[in-house]
């Protein structure tokens, strides 16, 4: 089969996805009304409620929801052949993912632009709010280890890359005063920037940096340097620092889409790896764990904290959330699609291929993970662009980081709202400092880092996927509710909710067993709770519908 067909068909389908499915989301189902007044002009501070340009606004909340996850996850799924993976990435794309992101944000900028966490209590009650924030703070705890650790070890690896995604901060924060202090427009300042971060990408080649190690190796260094800098990022206000660079990142990471596209085009090589490839040496089951393993590259939790965390808070009019969250959905899909295809295609034969995927643990390391797509791309531009191949592979690095980074970013300050949201419920007035807040969300999640084997964020790991894709099906069920009270068709959203709670369930049941019979207590209790919260939840949503026409049943008015 050919990779630039399947390619253009799978982008086919997600322009039209757009163009038709989106705009009758938009009409029917969530009913957008510019009229209505958004929280980031109702609530304006300059901080955190700001009202913002929506190509600007697109590209902070792309960055911010397209990390290193929709890479790593179709490049450890491709294991089980290119065709159940590219299917989940693209129909999950546009029937799940898009459908999840774009009601989420509206939701939360109808409702004071509050996160889905908290929309939970005014949707099906205070209960159902504090079990979700926990599912919430557990997940994000989780990401900003996870995503620190993805971004140190890529700097340990590829030291070419220090120099130009470290620049960026420089360059962002220039961006971000020329922008916000003085009338220029924003086209000019931001082509000149993706033009020095290119330079910046070339001169990184000669000039890679090393970090020395100062706590533990060079890797748990660059960590607490991360940590320290995402403590920052999550006070100062977004438009310093938070949406000129995703800004930037944004056009960065649309021109290394469009010419690792360009280049598979150009070459157009043949899918070399099995269309199915079902039974994998010391693999999962493909089913629920394909659906495990692809999470945000389809379908992501995560992406609704965004959208109902930062996103709705920075939206300057209702509509412009279609573009946002559905549009990025999209683009996030391409991205997993780009993945699947350099992790098969991007490989010159089938023995090639066989061997880099020759077992599940092979291919499950970080190496790997990374090392597949990297090198994949880097060969489209090679062959395809005729582009060097230091430049290539420091060009496709540079990309991962900084979707990475950019969750990075994002997620420590969802983080800070949700802690102060918990200590708000559990009326602990230290948590609602921005400050503490802050510094809760990016320095505890260094207990998964140096916290011991037991407690290490590889032991997490195998449950991060399922919470995430539980977190989203919960979201939708909050969509559902929400919908369903005011009188709108549910089907959309109630199909794909029922789908993953069954899914993620099952796996996460299924890890349970395995867990329990290695002597893996502490993801065993993990296990148990989030299974046992997600079932509170659930049976809670279904006492609220059951129990709505009551004369004195009173529920909380919904905009």
């Amino acid at each position: 089969m050919n990779a630039a067909i399947l390619a253009f068909s799978s982008l086919s389908c997600f322009f039209l996805s757009y163009y038709f499915y989106s705009r009758f989301l938009a009409k029917k189902i969530y009913k957008l009304d510019s009229n209505i007044v958004t929280p980031a002009h109702e609530f304006k501070d300059g901080i955190d409620y700001v009202p913002t340009n929506k190509h600007v606004l697109f590209g902070h909340h792309f960055t911010s929801i397209a990390g290193a996850a929709p890479i790593v996850g179709p490049a450890i799924a491709v294991i089980w052949g290119w065709l159940p993976a590219l299917l989940w990435v693209v129909l999950g794309t546009i029937f799940i993912g898009a459908v999840h992101d774009f009601g989420c944000l509206v939701l939360s900028a109808k409702n004071k632009g509050h996160s889905i966490g908290d929309l939970t209590g005014k949707v099906i009650g205070k209960r159902a709010r504090a079990l979700f924030l926990t599912i919430i703070f557990f997940l994000t705890w989780i990401v900003i280890a996870v995503f620190a650790y993805i971004i140190a070890t890529l700097f340990s690896q590829f030291p070419t890359t220090v120099l130009p995604v470290n620049i960026q901060i420089i360059i962002a924060v220039t961006i971000g005063i020329i922008i916000y202090r003085t009338r220029f427009g924003i086209l000019i300042p931001s082509i000149i920037a993706l033009i020095v971060l290119y330079a910046f990408i070339y001169l990184g080649t000669y000039f890679p940096v090393s970090l020395p190690a100062f706590v533990g190796g060079q890797v748990e260094s660059w960590v607490i340097l991360l940590f320290v800098y995402a403590f920052i990022a999550s006070v100062l206000p977004v438009w310093l620092l938070l949406q000129p660079r995703d800004f930037i990142n944004s056009h960065q990471l649309f021109v290394g889409l469009g010419i690792m596209y360009l280049g598979l085009f150009i070459v157009h090589p043949p899918m070399v790896a099995p269309a199915l490839n079902l039974e994998v040496e010391g693999g999962l089951p493909w089913f629920p764990f394909l659906f495990i393993t692809i999470a945000c590259g389809a379908i992501s939790g995560f992406h609704g904290l965004v959208g109902s965390g930062t996103t709705s808070k920075q939206l300057n009019n209702i509509s412009d959330a279609r573009v946002i969250g559905f549009g990025s959905m999209l683009g996030e899909g391409s991205l997993g699609l780009i993945s699947v295809i350099a992790s098969t295609a991007g490989f010159a034969t089938l023995a090639a291929w066989k061997s880099h995927y020759s077992s599940w643990s092979a291919a499950g390391s970080m190496d790997a993970k990374i090392g597949a797509f990297v090198n994949g791309g880097a060969y489209f531009l090679k062959e395809g662009l005729m582009l060097p191949d230091g430049f290539g592979t420091t060009l496709i690095a540079v990309i991962v980081i900084s979707f990475a980074a950019t969750t990075l970013d994002t997620s420590t300050r969802i983080q800070r709202y949700i802690t102060s949201e918990l200590g708000q419920i559990y009326n602990i007035k230290i948590f609602t400092n921005r400050y503490i807040a802050a510094a809760i969300a990016a320095f505890t999640p260094l207990i998964l880092i140096f916290g011991g084997e037991d407690l290490s964020w590889k032991r997490l790991w195998p449950i991060f996927g399922a919470t995430n894709q539980m977190l989203a099906g919960l979201s939708l069920l909050v969509l559902s509710v929400y919908l369903f009270r005011k009188g709108r068709k549910i089907i959309y959203t109630l199909v794909p909710m029922i789908f993953l709670l069954i899914m993620t369930s099952t796996a996460m049941v299924l890890s349970l067993k395995d867990f329990i019979k290695s002597g893996n207590w502490i993801l065993s209790v993990l296990s148990v709770i989030l299974l046992s919260f997600s079932a509170w939840i659930v049976l809670e949503a279904i006492n609220i519908v059951r129990n709505m026409n009551r004369k004195d049943y009173h529920l909380e008015e919904l905009v």
